[in-house]
């Protein structure tokens, strides 16, 4: 009987608690933040939610299970107490579910249910008042509990460790390269798009066969046929310049932009044409530079208010 058996100090049960539940609610607290910054469904946070869902199944086994089979948890056979009933009988898998789950009440009690055993007659937890349930000190289990409690310890770090290098190479660095295509984009792409759409009459064909190195494979056609039409047209001077400028979506190699231009062609001061559009320009990343992949007018060219 219980009763009749030393109870458990508030030490012991303290440790048998900690053996118990530190390690998996250290990896659950661990899966849960990186399954936060995970994106929502994604494959890396079912990884980290069924890898959160096992770890809570093996708490219970420990705390639920073993106590009924075995009778104690990994962390009660390190210290050498036992959960029985109040008359001294077995718990019960029942008991000892409905006792863990009543732990929140110690919990909500601002922690003072934990500290009850302190000051109770029988070293008892809120917990233990509700299930009618008690701790005594027993024969320590059989066997090196200690050096099997130690690999379970050593068994979470791990567990921690993999599931934050996880994050870092799925979630982090990925993120990381979007953040920094976005921050490229962001300063090259309207001087890109300025270089590809200007050129001067002294250097007419230079500037245009420099703005066919600015397109990739899939827009160079397209920018070809339409760099025939000025060629036809004659040797003259037209800049563009980017006034304001937004990123619409970026990721490591590709991104899109929508620009406002302004701009001027001609090469007599007095007879300047005045120019402004409006684009949204696609850019793909081809080994370490960007380049425009296609190009949209979105609004056709004013000339001097009047549209070309």
């Amino acid at each position: 009987m219980i009763d009749q058996a030393p109870l458990a100090s508030w030490q012991a049960r303290a440790g048998a608690f900690a053996i118990d539940m530190l390690p998996g609610a250290g990896i659950i607290v661990t899966l849960a933040l990186l399954a936060w910054t995970a994106p929502l469904l994604g494959w890396v946070w079912w990884v980290y939610t069924v890898a959160a869902v096992l770890v809570v199944g093996a708490v219970l086994a420990n705390r639920v299970l073993l106590p009924t089979t075995r009778g104690w948890t990994l962390g009660r056979a390190v210290v050498g107490i036992r959960v029985v009933k109040a008359d001294g009988g077995d718990a019960g898998m029942v008991r000892l579910l409905l006792r863990d789950l009543a732990h929140v009440l110690d919990t909500l009690a601002v922690f003072v249910g934990w500290l009850w055993p302190l000051w109770d007659a029988r070293n008892r937890t809120f917990a233990d008042l509700l299930t009618r349930t008690e701790v005594g000190r027993v024969t320590p289990a059989a066997g090196d509990v200690r050096r099997l409690a130690g690999k379970v310890l050593l068994a979470a770090v791990a567990v921690c460790a993999v599931a934050v290098a996880l994050g870092y190479f799925a979630v982090f660095r990925p993120q990381e390269a979007v953040h920094e295509a976005r921050e490229q984009i962001a300063n090259e792409g309207p001087r890109i798009v300025e270089q590809m759409l200007s050129y001067g009459v002294d250097s007419f064909n230079e500037d245009l066969d420099k703005a066919q190195t600015l397109a990739t494979d899939n827009y160079r056609p397209e920018l070809v046929r339409q760099q025939d039409v000025i060629r036809k047209a004659g040797p003259t001077t037209n800049e563009y310049w980017a006034v304001t400028s937004a990123v619409l979506s970026a990721s490591k190699n590709d991104a899109s932009m929508l620009l406002a231009l302004q701009g001027q062609r001609g090469t007599n001061p007095q007879d300047l044409k005045f120019l402004t559009a409006t684009v949204r320009v696609d850019f793909r990343k081809t080994g370490d530079a960007w380049q425009v992949d296609n190009l949209t007018v979105l609004k056709k060219p004013n000339l001097n208010g009047a549209a070309q």
